[in-house]
């Protein structure tokens, strides 16, 4: 492969990197290698990487650490409360730092909120770079028409019952 094929490359990759962190596009940038043995085989640093190495420095260079990180806690959200716990329990969002947790019961719930500072702990150890700063667990209740952060004030679609 020639230059131009690199060229196109990495302007390729510094088009995603710049549309994904909301950033002007550089044109014409050129970077120096990482590898002090240059373009010689078999020289220090020429070792082939693995996808995995690949994928982190990519992910790194992108800014999605944080977003990779709280997409990991919710996964393994039955390993961070336990076998016992997680049947009863979904996570509903997540959403200022703060781990919002659906319980199947108001039991469940009053019990995870006296535990919620050791799961927080856990959380923090293990997802250092996910930014909860909070767990709220919430309890089913009666049903409700309020959806989502914004509400305008009133009785809603309930007025003209009865």
């Amino acid at each position: 492969m020639g230059s131009g094929s690199e060229g196109f490359s990495s302007e390729a990759y510094l088009k995603a990197k710049a549309l994904w962190k909301g950033l002007p596009i550089r044109r014409n940038v050129s970077r120096k290698r990482k590898n002090s043995g240059g373009g010689s085989p078999f020289s220090k640093g020429r070792d082939p990487r693995t996808l995995g190495a690949i994928l982190a420095i990519a992910t790194e260079d992108m800014g999605w650490t944080v977003e990779l990180e709280q997409a990991k806690v919710i996964t393994d959200w039955p390993e961070l409360v336990g076998e016992v716990t997680a049947p009863h329990t979904r996570v509903v969002e997540l959403r200022d730092g703060i781990l919002i947790v659906q319980c199947d019961s108001t039991a469940w719930a009053t019990e995870l909120r006296r535990m919620r500072a050791e799961v927080l702990t856990r959380i923090i150890e293990h997802y250092p770079d996910a930014g909860i700063s909070d767990l709220r667990f919430l309890a089913p209740g009666a049903p409700t028409w309020r959806h989502g952060s914004r509400v305008s004030p009133g009785r809603g679609p309930r007025d003209t019952y009865g």
